[in-house]
C-alpha cells in the first residue's frame, strides 16, 4: 500500500526558510506534485502534542490519518531525539515512516535515530539545487515506490 493524498504530511522543522522550501518542493513537479494536506510543527512540544491529538481520536494505528513525518533533529525546546522516540514508542504511530531531515551529520545523530527507529535520515543540502532534488528523490520513493504496511 501507498500513500494517500488524503494522509497528512507532518513536517517538524523551526526554520520559515526551510520550511517554505520543502513546501515548494513536495508542492511542485507535474507528475509528483503531492496533493496531500500538510500541517508544520516549529518545535518538539507541538509535534507532540499534535501527534496526542490524532492518537485521541483514534483507537486503532490504521485511523491515523499521517502519512508521513518530515522532522527536524534541531528544535527549540523538545529535540527530534526526543519526538522519534515518542513516535516510534507509541503503537499508534509508530509504523508512520519518519524522514530525519536535517543539517546534522554526525555520527552520533545518525546512530541515534536509526537505534529510535527512524526510517531513513537524510542530511540537508546546502544549495537549493541540490535540496530541491533531494526532496523530488524523496517524494518519488514514498509516494510512488515504497510499500508500507496495508490498512486493515
Amino acid at each position: 500500500m501507498q500513500l494517500t493524498s488524503s494522509q497528512i504530511i507532518l513536517v517538524v522543522e523551526d526554520s520559515d526558510d526551510d520550511y517554505e522550501m520543502l513546501e515548494e518542493a513536495l508542492k511542485d513537479g507535474d507528475s509528483t506534485a503531492l496533493k496531500n494536506p500538510i500541517h508544520r510543527c516549529e518545535d518538539g512540544k507541538s509535534a507532540q502534542d499534535f501527534l496526542s491529538m490524532h492518537c485521541d481520536k483514534s483507537s486503532r494505528p490504521e485511523d491515523v490519518s499521517i502519512g508521513l513525518i518530515l522532522l527536524d533533529l534541531n528544535l527549540p525546546g523538545i529535540s527530534g531525539h526526543r519526538v522519534l522516540e515518542f513516535i516510534k514508542t507509541n503503537k499508534l504511530l509508530k509504523k508512520i515512516p519518519v524522514i530525519v531531515l536535517t543539517t546534522s551529520n554526525d555520527d552520533r545523530d545518525i546512530d541515534e535515530c536509526y537505534d529510535l527507529g527512524a526510517n531513513t535520515y537524510i542530511q540537508k543540502p546546502v544549495d537549493l539545487e541540490k535540496f530541491l532534488l533531494s526532496i523530488q528523490r524523496l517524494k518519488e520513493y514514498w509516494f510512488n515506490i515504497a510499500i508500507l504496511p496495508k490498512e486493515r
